[in-house]
């Protein structure tokens, strides 16, 4: 089993409603899709809403039911924001695209896996933590195509439609991972840089178990590069997190639990004998792109 850093339940933020959606700030809500969360940025009843990631396979009339209920029906995003692009965030995407035809926002680096062009790189069954891990050859690691929709987000920083909001670059568990800032709160959207359960584990994922993680180790493909992201965010001193996987949590026990984790990193999130301990599939060298055959 992976280490884990424990949470008081006290950190847990949010109370899940009828529908499953959680209300983290007035105008920020998340949705658990099976194995992983989407998030809805905007405040209700209002138009111009933002949704961050997509799901899993399946979840498209979910995420918009949540969407109608908040915002009204019949009103789509004014855009979509990609953290990355692994199959449990990108599931329902394109039947998203096909229904709101809005546009859809990543990393330069992370376009690759979402215009077509190339499959991410091999799971790590033996990263250890759970059955999650032995299972995750099985899941999807092909590219999705939505190419005609797709956008890189801005070199500055910046994210389209939501002026009070940042980009934030946190590699490590992909190429193209990226967080979303907001400092006037201190609100952060942390996708899978780091987890707020074990998503190694079937049962943790389950129950939704409070332990503040490192990124999913068996799709982690540079675990040097995931430490910086992690120590990168634990000096922003988030006030509220959300992550792709688990409960949002918010305060000092939270971030206590997170400098914990970046300052003890290699021991409670890198797996031994992970294939990408020794090997990392980085960008630079072009080794992270698997092309289609």
């Amino acid at each position: 089993m992976a280490q884990q850093v424990p949470i008081d339940p006290d950190a847990l933020h949010g109370t899940e409603g009828a529908d499953g959606t959680v209300a983290v700030a007035p105008d920020l809500s998340c949705r658990r899709t099976m194995i992983a969360n989407v998030l809805f940025l905007g405040v209700p009843h209002r138009p111009g809403w933002v949704l961050v990631d997509a799901g899993v396979t399946g979840s498209a009339h979910a995420i918009e039911a949540a969407a109608a209920r908040r915002f009204g029906e019949g009103v789509p995003p004014a855009a979509i924001l990609l953290t990355h692009g692994h199959f449990d965030h990108v599931g329902a995407l394109h039947s998203l695209l096909e229904r709101w035809d809005v546009p859809v926002y990543a990393h330069p680096l992370e376009m690759p896996y979402l215009d077509g062009s190339a499959s991410y790189p091999p799971a790590d069954p033996g990263a250890g933590g759970g059955l999650m891990t032995l299972l995750a050859p099985l899941f999807p690691r092909s590219p999705v195509d939505v190419r005609r929709w797709l956008r890189p987000l801005p070199p500055d920083n910046s994210v389209p439609g939501l002026s009070d909001w940042q980009v934030i670059h946190t590699p490590g568990h992909s190429v193209g991972h990226v967080s979303f800032w907001r400092e006037r709160d201190g609100c952060l959207v942390a996708g899978d840089a780091f987890t707020t359960t074990a998503p190694e584990s079937a049962y943790a994922t389950a129950t939704q178990e409070p332990e503040l993680h490192g990124p999913p180790r068996y799709f982690t493909h540079d675990w040097q590069a995931a430490h910086d992201s992690v120590r990168r965010l634990a000096a922003l001193q988030p006030e509220v997190v959300v992550t792709g996987h688990g409960r949002p949590m918010h305060g000092q026990t939270m971030r206590t639990a997170l400098h914990g984790l970046a300052d003890r990193f290699e021991i409670l999130a890198v797996p031994e004998g992970g294939r990408y301990v020794n090997d990392p599939q980085r960008a630079e060298d072009g080794s992270a792109y698997r092309r289609r055959g």
